[in-house]
């Protein structure tokens, strides 16, 4: 008799949430900064005042971007939470109704009416609510909201993006501060696409290209608008 040989498997999407809240950070943390710098570098040779610009953008970010997280995933899990609140109030009040309404989810996706019920049944047996939360509302425990995972994963990644410009405005010449900052930058953004899109298993030259040409882009409107104010001024 052959044996089952149980094993199990990890699914790339058990990583959305951390990953999400992590190339986000890290990315607005490089751009953000490298064009902040850029462009206060573009309108002053003085390194101490790039550099302070820096240092508070980085300062700055993190915080916006640790709020923002926050916020934004708090929004999500109050959603979540009043949908299962709603979700347990009718299956004390209507269980019945609510078994119905399972099994034709199940039929919708193929699955015989009978068979439907059944599945429906013993599930609702075992857990009802969660039932109910993974296939009727699409709450499962890989897009649950985190707020604080969320804003801590975005601060600490902004930070660490944001700190490889502030190192470069150190070590480079001022008057190449704006070719220096900008080639490394992009250069980071290009590696971090590759190891996003590695991580989530995606095209990695697609996502390098993305995240690479909207950091072009940032960075030189910025230097744009610092060689035309430092010109005025």
């Amino acid at each position: 008799m052959s044996r089952l040989r149980v094993h199990r498997e990890r699914h790339l999407v058990s990583r959305i949430g951390w990953l999400r809240a992590a190339v986000l950070g890290a990315n607005d943390g490089i751009v953000s900064t490298a064009s902040l710098i850029v462009g206060v570098a573009a309108a002053t040779t003085s390194r101490g005042g790039v550099l302070v610009a820096g240092a508070a953008g980085l300062v700055a970010g993190a915080m916006s971007m640790a709020a923002g997280e926050y916020v934004s995933v708090s929004s999500q899990s109050d959603t979540e939470r009043a949908d299962l609140a709603r979700e347990r109030k009718e299956l004390s009040e209507n269980a019945e109704f609510e078994l119905d309404e399972l099994a034709q989810i199940y039929v919708r996706r193929g699955v015989d009416q009978s068979l439907a019920r059944q599945v429906a049944q013993q599930l609702m047996e075992k857990d009802a609510l969660g039932a109910h939360a993974h296939d009727e509302l699409g709450i499962s425990a890989f897009g649950t909201a985190r707020p604080v995972q969320a804003a801590l994963t975005s601060a600490v990644t902004f930070s660490f993006g944001a700190a490889m410009p502030l190192v470069l405005v150190i070590v480079s010449p001022p008057n190449f501060l704006v070719v220096s900052v900008s080639a490394a930058s992009l250069g980071f953004l290009a590696l971090l696409g590759a190891i996003a899109a590695k991580a989530g298993g995606a095209d990695v030259l697609k996502a390098s290209f993305r995240v690479t040409f909207w950091g072009a882009l940032a960075m030189a409107l910025t230097a744009g608008i610092g060689a035309i104010v430092g010109t005025v001024v």
